[in-house]
């Protein structure tokens, strides 16, 4: 068999130099538009349900939320095993499946769990991103004249829904900074004065943080809508609050409690280039999405948001962390390796063979060998990562056409 296809091959010289030529082109055309993912992901499909119950001790974590998810999550189809954690204030359930399952169907059949589950206190489980090794970006926000609540806020409220946007984007992660919030610090012996409870002070700031639409009011041929406006706009509206009245006399927020700007109790510290304190964020691509056009995407938005003015003057995005260095510097050391292989490879075989002739052949067949297999791969729908472009081995490809031309 193997005698007669190089027969053919040397009897068909012609149609093996345009075949050769076609896979060069072809080739060339999948390095082009081949993903390349920085690392593969070695896991099975795995689904993270996240639950942060502000101020909870880890025993009431775990008593009242873990443990009635995990009842609820056991006895999925395809599950393998699960994993929780309950700390301060967060429970992590993490849930693997076997291999072979279809990720889409696992996060669903989570889903459809997550439902018949009642937490106290309202609370709602949320599902982490599915992308676990997808963080393609990260960037700090500067300015000198913003403290750590201006910038924690403008990455919250504004570039994280602004990066969301931007195609191939799963989710962005705030980190560092402070949670800015309005404070009703109340005092017992002053609410006990205007005897009054707790609950009453919540109703009342829980009621007058609202707007209420009403009817419409028809004048002549035109018509009002008219609507009550009450969402709180600073501290002086929750001082005004009126709690309850007393022979017609008000009692307001401001008559038992002391209201003033803080910021949510902090669980950890973002630091950077010996900064102590720093706002970050970090972009998370979505699952099997492209990297270099996601990137690109990312690129364009932060020109958009710069060009927009979106940011408070003297504020900007800075980022330090860019996988697109990443992939751009994995590829020049695929073509270095290739360049090199065939260099040492063709010494390597003029030196015991003594023709030039065979080394050549020999040689060109590690670029072919290498195109045919990105071909494959674009074709195929598979991206490339580290360990796939690493695992090229001359040594494989060669022994066999050493063989071919000896025999």
């Amino acid at each position: 068999m193997v005698r007669r296809i190089v027969e053919l091959s040397l009897r068909f010289e012609p149609v093996v130099i345009l075949l050769s030529a076609a896979l060069v082109g072809v080739g060339l055309w999948a390095y082009s538009v081949l993903d390349i993912e920085a690392y593969p992901d070695p896991v099975p499909p795995r689904v993270e349900t996240i639950v942060q119950p502000p101020g909870w001790a880890a025993e009431e974590v775990e008593r009242y939320v873990t443990i009635p998810l995990e009842v609820a999550l056991n006895g999925m189809p395809g599950l393998d095993h699960i994993r929780s954690i309950s700390v301060f204030g967060l429970s992590d359930i993490k849930c693997y499946f076997k291999w072979g399952t279809s990720y889409g169907d696992d996060r669903q059949e989570v889903l459809n769990r997550l439902v018949t589950v009642v937490l106290p206190n309202s609370l709602q489980p949320t599902l982490s991103p599915e992308n676990a090794i997808g963080e393609i970006y990260r960037y700090t926000i500067s300015g000198s004249d913003y403290s750590l609540a201006d910038k924690k806020t403008v990455q919250d409220w504004i570039l994280e829904r602004q990066f969301k946007q931007v195609d191939g984007i799963l989710d962005v992660v705030g980190f560092g900074g402070v949670v800015k919030q309005y404070q009703v610090e109340v005092d017992p012996y002053r609410l006990r004065g205007h005897g009054l409870t707790l609950p009453p002070l919540l109703a009342a700031l829980q009621a007058a943080n609202q707007n209420v639409g009403a009817n419409v009011l028809n004048l002549g041929e035109q018509s009002f809508n008219v609507r009550g406006i009450g969402l709180i706009r600073g501290l002086d509206d929750i001082r005004s609050v009126v709690v309850s009245t007393k022979g017609g006399t008000p009692v307001r927020v401001n008559d038992v409690a002391d209201v003033a700007l803080g910021h949510a109790p902090r669980l950890g510290v973002v630091g950077q280039d010996g900064i102590d304190d720093v706002v970050q964020g970090i972009v998370i691509m979505r699952l099997k999405g492209n990297t270099l056009q996601t990137l690109q995407n990312i690129k364009q938005k932060i020109a958009e948001i710069r060009r927009d003015h979106l940011l408070p003057a003297g504020m900007d995005i800075r980022p330090y962390y860019d996988r697109t260095e990443l992939i751009h510097t994995t590829t020049r050391t695929v073509l270095h390796n290739l360049v090199l292989g065939m260099i040492l490879v063709a010494a390597v075989l003029v030196l015991f063979l003594g023709n030039w002739r065979a080394a050549s052949i020999a040689a060109l067949n590690i670029p072919l060998a290498l195109l045919a297999a990105l071909t494959g791969m674009t074709l195929g729908g598979r991206p490339a990562n580290l360990i796939k472009i690493g695992a090229v081995d001359f040594g494989m490809i060669v022994e066999s056409k050493v063989i071919m031309i000896e025999y």
